[in-house]
């Protein structure tokens, strides 16, 4: 089989103008978005409670805290916010303990990205527990840096992930390309000053001025996260 990846020796000056590409998890690499909901559904018809199937768009890719709070208010129901992240996480735990689908084109993106030693993290809203047990589902050595929801003090939608991401890893957040599929995550690293490649999950997503929008993984590949940073020049 003939390799896709250059050898060392073609590879351009141009190509550190990408020091680092993040990647969003729930939704972006795995397709686990509906898992959540199901584990919401789950837990609040234990608590009495149906969901609307339009607070869907409300809570996908946000923070825990957002997304439990606004169920909780949403639906009066008797419980308190640690009390049902708890149970949520538990929830969710349970309903991937098989394995998790990765999205299509997910696998290939990052055995590129990894070929090419460019630095990866994934950041999440998702809480550390979470994310563990969802890394299983990659090689061990995938990601330089994995940020989690519950280790920032401002999770999605403020800045703090990815310019913690970007600091870790001593890259400039604007020579950082970020793959996000909800307008929580690109808001997030919009503010953060990354460029963003949207892929839409759940709701769609509008292009912007330092966004693409496109269709799934399958149309991003490296030389595609570079033109990012090299067009804004």
């Amino acid at each position: 089989m003939t390799s896709t990846v250059p050898a060392l020796s073609t590879r351009t000056a141009e190509d550190s103008a990408l020091q680092a590409v993040f990647l969003d998890m729930d939704g972006t690499l795995v397709d686990t978005e509906g898992f959540w909901w199901d584990a919401e559904k789950e837990v609040f018809a234990g608590l009495g409670h149906r969901l609307d199937e339009a607070w869907r768009d409300v809570v996908v890719g946000g923070p825990m805290t957002r997304s439990a709070g606004f169920l909780i208010e949403s639906t009066g129901a008797d419980i308190t916010l640690p009390e049902l992240t708890v149970l949520l996480n538990n929830r969710f735990e349970a309903r991937i303990g098989n394995g998790v689908p990765l999205m299509p084109g997910a696998a290939r993106l990052l055995a590129e990205l990894r070929a090419y030693d460019i630095p990866m993290a994934l950041v999440s809203a998702s809480h550390r527990r979470i994310i563990d047990r969802i890394l299983q589902s990659f090689g061990p050595d995938t990601f330089a840096l994995t940020v989690a929801g519950d280790e920032i003090a401002r999770t999605k939608p403020h800045p703090d992930p990815y310019l913690h991401a970007a600091a870790r890893l001593g890259a400039e957040p604007a020579r950082c390309a970020v793959v996000e599929d909800t307008a929580t995550g690109v808001a997030s690293a919009e503010a953060a000053g990354c460029r963003v490649v949207a892929v839409p999950s759940v709701a769609p997503i509008a292009p912007a001025d330092g966004r693409v929008v496109v269709g799934s993984l399958e149309e991003v590949d490296l030389a595609f996260l570079r033109t990012l940073i090299t067009g804004m020049n």
